[in-house]
């Protein structure tokens, strides 16, 4: 027997469940990306794609109903998601390189359908499937685009994170202030 206590978990279960949660919809963004890719190049149904995809990558860990959400709803008002998008550009959106134009259209998507997804969220998202697939410094692009459609679609929130960040390096600049022995309302 051993005398050696059980080690406490690392996170809760609720923790757990909420970064499972997280990197199954990642996967979802993952796989959604290469379908519309997929779609952009062949202009296969996306009921085709999403069946083949299925059928040859394991999907367990994939938030599968997102998925499909987002590869059927993004094909499905294509037009309407490239014209907002085109005002967010400045280029054609057919000047995109392929993989950038899938990342952009799962963004905006989220930008203006999702709205239980926050914003930063979304543009880090997509950084990461620029990052991990696109060209080489095509995530500032993708960073810049997601930035603006935030100001556009999700002015509020956008509003309110700031307000937080500033009111965070308020704080932090009191509490220093005092730290270091210098009264701040002399």
């Amino acid at each position: 027997m051993s005398n050696r206590s059980d080690p406490k978990p690392r996170f809760s279960q609720a923790q757990n469940n909420k970064m499972a949660a997280e990197a199954a919809r990642r996967s979802a963004r993952r796989f959604a990306m290469q379908g519309l890719y997929e779609w952009q190049m062949t202009h296969n149904p996306a009921f085709s794609i999403e069946s083949r995809t299925r059928a040859e990558n394991a999907m367990h860990k994939v938030d599968l109903a997102y998925y499909h959400d987002l590869l059927s709803d993004i094909i499905a008002h294509n037009e309407a998601i490239d014209e907002s998008l085109q005002q967010l550009l400045d280029r054609q959106i057919s000047e995109l390189d392929g993989v950038e134009r899938a990342i952009l259209r799962i963004g905006l998507y989220e930008m203006q359908q999702r709205f239980e997804v926050p914003y930063i969220q979304v543009i880090e998202e997509a950084i990461t499937l620029a990052k991990n697939f696109g060209a080489t410094d095509s995530f500032h692009y993708v960073n810049g685009v997601l930035d603006r459609a935030a100001r556009q679609y999700r002015a509020e929130e956008v509003a309110a994170y700031h307000t937080y960040k500033n009111s965070q390096a308020a704080s932090k600049a009191a509490a220093t202030s005092t730290e270091d022995g210098h009264d701040i309302n002399v």
